[in-house]
């Protein structure tokens, strides 16, 4: 019983993620990657004065022609938008619009972590929309910048 219960305590653990899913409608996402984020820990570390790197690999459930990036930082649940250099998220960040429904598409990008901002755990939400403001995807990431 004790080694059962090892094991799955294991498993779990191999498969835990940095990320929740806040809403992903349309899309089903298949994996996350951020800089400065390693697999299984609890909040992702963001230095000042650096770039932060996201990756998201997700199918999409319909037909998706244009797609907006949204971007916030949530300090005791208020929302703060993030800056963006190319919000648009068809345009230099991997992905070829149109999308096709139920084909894997994979977007990057970089965001800058300023040095103006402040040293402060946040929530990053991220969500890519569609051109009629539904969410594709929406992942909220733990982190802290530092």
């Amino acid at each position: 019983m004790f080694l059962l219960i090892t094991v799955s305590l294991l498993i779990a653990g191999a498969q835990a993620k940095f990320y929740t899913d806040c809403g992903s409608k349309l899309a089903t996402v298949q994996n996350v990657s951020v800089s400065g984020c390693e697999p299984n820990s609890k909040e992702c570390i963001l230095k000042r004065n650096s770039n932060a790197t996201i990756c998201i690999d997700f199918t999409p459930s319909l037909d998706v022609k244009d797609i907006e990036t949204e971007v916030h930082g949530v300090i005791m649940n208020l929302p703060v938008p993030f800056p963006l250099p190319q919000p648009d998220a068809c345009k230099d960040n991997g992905l070829s619009c149109p999308l096709k429904a139920n084909q894997e598409a994979y977007y990057k990008t970089t965001l800058p972590v300023l040095k103006s901002y402040p040293k402060v755990k946040v929530d990053v939400k991220w969500e890519l929309k569609t051109e009629s403001g539904e969410d594709l995807v929406c992942i909220l990431i733990p982190a802290r910048i530092h």
